[in-house]
């Protein structure tokens, strides 16, 4: 364990001292002693006040993830394991633990890191080189704990291919910790089955965060028409079809992700009624504009369409225009649902720009709820990067 000093620049530091848990490299004033990056250093301000300790990497931008903010604190097994213990016993608090988000990063105290519980199989993503080096030990310690409550983790399968670890300097990883094991594995969630591929899957496989929001829209689709728009693996529209919806098609760019869903949907015997077609959603929402399809409910899942703040401008143009055509394709008193997962843009620009859609598209939304992401993804204060999904129902009503 290093014992370097990184002192930071009078007046910086600023988000890490409002409850944040990064160091920017412009934030530094001077690195004092010997450290190998990945190592845990002391962090103090320009006047020598601790401020606590955490991973070091000077490939970064991010120099310093904070894990505690005692500089006295050891980092070891006893410390990792209160952590571990902690993130778990939150879980069990605030929701369903048969497959659910572990460990959340930051937001856990354990910046870096995530896993992911699918029924007896842990999916592991570590995108920070300091956790990396702890990686193996932090996963045998949340096989011990989960252990004390019966629960026997079959396998782990690593899924650390998210180029963002090349800003790490870290190469992109993707395999077994541990035996193998087959990599399809089965889960239930609201009462629906899935096969879940967490080899080839996107992220981890399945997308946990959005467990009640899918819950959600439940409620709104019995006997209802619905289009699922961006369905990746099915998970909006056999919620729907799970719930009674006498008709549901759901949309994909990826015929993976299309043969994926069609097979879920033959898991919970919905084949009839959910179908799912391989199409590009922008061009599609105009075609069935201009065929005068109406639906009952109308759900837009898209993948982030931002993911620096370089690119908001152009993501603000594709969430206009997907919520405008899906506004002109809802009845008169149906129901949307629309979400954007890109933390860059921001629940103010959201809602603005579905007004803007709304304004256009000449109809009048009445705001059923808002939510976010499922608990078991908990957003921390000052560590704005943990809140990330924005999800709204509206009934939309014509501007009459």
């Amino acid at each position: 364990m290093s014992m370097a000093v990184v002192t930071l620049k009078k007046g910086e530091g600023r988000l890490l001292k409002s409850g944040g848990m990064w160091v920017f490299d412009n934030e530094i004033a001077s690195i004092m002693g010997s450290f190998l990056n990945g190592d845990i250093v002391l962090i103090r301000d320009f006047d020598g006040y601790p401020l606590g300790r955490g991973f070091i990497n000077t490939n970064s931008k991010i120099v310093i993830r904070l894990l505690t903010r005692d500089e006295n604190q050891k980092i070891d097994d006893a410390f990792l394991e209160q952590r571990v213990r902690d993130a778990w016993e939150y879980r069990k608090k605030v929701t369903d633990t048969g497959s659910c988000r572990l460990i959340f990063g930051e937001a856990d105290f354990l910046p870096g890191l995530v896993v992911d519980k699918f029924s007896d199989v842990l999916v592991v993503q570590s995108l920070a080189l300091g956790i990396d080096k702890l990686k193996i030990q932090i996963l045998d310690l949340l096989k011990k704990v989960l252990a004390e409550d019966g629960i026997q983790i079959r396998g782990i399968f690593e899924r650390s291919d998210a180029k963002v670890r090349r800003q790490e300097g870290m190469e992109l990883y993707k395999g077994f910790i541990g035996p193998e094991f087959p990599t399809l594995v089965q889960i239930e969630e609201n009462g629906v089955k899935y096969q879940v591929d967490i080899r080839d899957g996107q992220k981890t496989g399945f997308f946990l965060d959005q467990k009640y929001n899918r819950l959600a829209i439940q409620k709104l689709c019995k006997n209802a028409r619905v289009l699922d728009c961006f369905t990746h693996t099915g998970s909006f529209a056999l919620n729907a079809g799970i719930a009674g919806a006498s008709e549901v098609t759901g949309v994909d760019a990826s015929q993976l992700a299309v043969d994926q869903a069609t097979a879920n949907a033959a898991l919970n015997g919905l084949q009839e009624r959910v179908k799912f077609i391989c199409e590009d959603v922008f061009e599609l929402l105009p075609s069935l504009e201009e065929q005068e399809e109406k639906y009952d409910v109308v759900i837009l899942d898209p993948p982030a369409f931002t993911k620096s703040r370089n690119s908001v401008k152009n993501a603000v143009k594709g969430y206009r225009e997907i919520n405008l055509r899906a506004m002109k394709l809802v009845k008169d008193g149906g129901f949307l649902a629309t979400c954007s997962c890109s933390h860059f843009m921001t629940y103010e620009l959201f809602t603005k720009t579905i007004g803007q859609a709304a304004r256009s598209a000449h109809k009048r939304l009445r705001q059923v709820e808002y939510r976010t992401q499922a608990p078991d993804h908990p957003i921390l204060w000052a560590s704005d990067e943990s809140y990330y999904l924005k999800f709204y129902i509206f009934q939309v009503c014509s501007d009459k």
